[in-house]
């Protein structure tokens, strides 16, 4: 098992590229299951999660080719030959739960496992299951998997969500686009990623109005065609670096970032006093020498603060020149993080759903532990402006949702490495 080591005390200075984004990407893989053309995807990342869920579709029976070394994806699902998604797979990829709507909406069928993920909480799938019910699925429970069964298809329907569930959100929405009449989806997720994913599928032929607003209407047709699609930036590694800069201090230029994929981060970063500026090529992030201010965040669905962006801004709070609070409403178990950056020598205090975060002028390296993938990175982010060598083991989060991020961040000035345990 790999372990990342960090020498902190370096400011950071330079330019680096923000990959395509993961969870754009995955839902958009689950969507080549709607049509027997080939999709075709550029600005792949090259993630484990993508890995993963390939495999999944591979095991439905959807084929699988990658060019421009891994940066392009080419699926076909001309032939599905299984419509049951494996525990095996599922449990370790939560957004492989997405096939369920796409496999329900073109055969009328399937069988999905119950989904894994990060232990961040129990992160249910009631919203989905009600939305497939209303446009006329049975839905039954039964040994840890959904069976879903619409023989005659889907219809369409008015979905009111309880609360806003950009998985549920798009499910619904992939399944939508092949039912019988219109669906509407009011309190709809309004994330980028969604927006992404409406997209993709517009230029499949599917007829959509709304994505990107709390209500999406679809009009289903009969059948979809297949299509190139580049995926968006990655938000959550762009505000990733965003603070990156804003804990190591310097300057770095973000190559494809776009301020409004994290408008909520840029006005809480800009408060605490760090710089941030749109550039022809993406955005760029400068911090000088004096400490960041201390800012409250409450972590909300989009345009709000993103909760995968709150581990990283609590490390970033960790240096603050005064008390701030990070209210976490969307997951609860979302402070794993907290204690292994007290052993940091961070002044954090959690209550439920808030922590209290007192800044220090400087923490200390010390060895600590991820527990899911945004913590993995918020220690790390943590080691870059502590005293001496910080040790994060259990990186395999890590290599989920980011790219090289050692390299990365070496290229820009930081010592840090990865090595592999003994």
């Amino acid at each position: 098992m790999d372990s990342i080591i960090v020498r902190g005390g370096n400011p950071l200075s330079g330019r680096i590229p923000i990959a395509g984004a993961k969870n754009t990407c995955l839902k958009l893989m689950c969507a080549a299951l709607l049509t027997d053309e080939p999709l075709t995807l550029t600005n792949v990342p090259l993630l484990s999660d993508v890995a993963t869920l390939a495999l999944l579709l591979q095991s439905l029976g959807c084929e699988i080719a990658c060019m421009q070394d891994g940066r392009a994806m080419v699926l076909s699902a001309s032939e599905i030959v299984d419509r049951k998604a494996h525990y095996d797979i599922v449990r370790k990829l939560r957004a492989s739960f997405n096939v369920l709507g796409p496999l329900v909406g073109r055969y009328g069928e399937a069988e999905v496992s119950l989904p894994g993920g990060c232990a961040i909480g129990a992160r249910k799938v009631d919203l989905h299951l009600t939305a497939l019910e209303k446009m006329g699925a049975a839905i039954c429970l039964k040994d840890g998997y959904v069976h879903a069964n619409a023989p005659n298809g889907l219809r369409g329907a008015e979905i009111e969500f309880p609360a806003v569930s950009v998985g549920a959100t798009e499910n619904a929405m992939c399944a939508a686009t092949l039912a019988k009449g219109t669906t509407v989806l009011r309190n709809a997720a309004r994330e980028p990623d969604t927006k992404a994913l409406a997209d993709c599928l517009i230029g499949m032929g599917a007829r959509i109005m709304g994505a990107g607003t709390s209500t999406i209407t679809i009009e289903g047709v009969e059948r979809l065609n297949g299509t190139t699609h580049r995926v968006i930036p990655d938000r959550i590694e762009l505000g990733t670096y965003m603070i990156a800069a804003g804990v190591a201090g310097g300057e770095v230029e973000l190559l494809d970032g776009r301020r409004g994929l994290v408008e909520a981060l840029s006005s809480s970063m800009e408060r605490a006093g760090v710089e941030i500026t749109e550039t022809e090529h993406g955005l760029k992030v400068r911090r000088d020498e004096a400490r960041v201010r201390p800012v409250n965040v409450r972590t909300e669905p989009f345009p709000g603060f993103p909760t995968d962006l709150q581990a990283q801004m609590m490390a970033l709070m960790c240096i603050a020149d005064g008390t701030s609070t990070l209210e976490e409403t969307i997951f609860e178990n979302r402070f794993m993080h907290a204690p292994e950056l007290i052993r940091m020598g961070a002044r954090i205090d959690v209550h439920g759903g808030r922590a209290t975060v007192t800044g220090v002028e400087r923490l200390k390296g010390a060895p600590v532990m991820a527990t899911d993938l945004r913590a993995s990175i918020s220690l790390i982010l943590a080691g870059l402006a502590a005293e001496g060598k910080t040790v994060v083991s259990r990186v395999y989060h890590l290599d989920r949702g980011y790219e090289h991020v050692e390299e990365k961040l070496g290229s820009l000035g930081a010592k840090i490495e990865r090595v592999s345990d003994k």
